[in-house]
């Protein structure tokens, strides 16, 4: 799912490196709690984005969704969140390999769009977030490769834990 957490009344000010630390820890918690991963997220200054994507049958992302907002209240204060956050789901199974990437790819593209960086990668608030692989990075030029081998694994020792229970 590509999720949009937008800030009410598109309050600004509260994007900050102290605010992108909270945001990383709680993320991470946020994913290992509710078995995702969040292969591409960004902070705008008045908005996040981030994609969810569930590695077992129990990954639960509106859970995830409330549990961060809820979470990372005090951080963004004086600013609070939107009513609701709004979900989108990634293209048909059939594609979804080129359907999240093309996303991905949307998402990082907000800051150069926002005229905030002539090219988003290059965007300091942005990043990943794949529990037990912090050496994770989405500039690096194998990101992908990389994902794509964690989330199989990851995929695959789910099957391997139920077919053996």
């Amino acid at each position: 799912m590509h999720w949009t957490l937008t800030i009410n009344d598109r309050a600004t000010g509260w994007l900050t490196e102290a605010f992108h630390y909270h945001w990383r820890l709680c993320l991470l918690h946020t994913c290992a709690r509710h078995d995702l991963l969040c292969p591409v997220y960004v902070l705008m200054p008045d908005h996040i984005h981030l994609i969810g994507l569930g590695f077992r049958d129990n990954s639960d992302q509106r859970g995830a969704i409330k549990f961060i907002r809820k979470n990372l209240r005090p951080a963004l204060l004086p600013a609070t969140w939107q009513k609701q956050a709004h979900d989108h789901v990634i293209g048909p199974k059939g594609c979804q390999r080129e359907a999240l990437i093309w996303t991905a790819n949307y998402i990082f593209e907000n800051p150069v769009r926002a005229g905030l960086v002539p090219i988003g990668i290059n965007y300091p608030y942005l990043g990943c977030c794949l529990p037990g692989y912090p050496e994770m990075d989405v500039r690096a030029p194998d990101y992908w490769d990389r994902f794509w081998r964690i989330h199989n694994y990851l995929l695959n020792a789910q099957t391997t834990r139920w077919r053996s229970s």
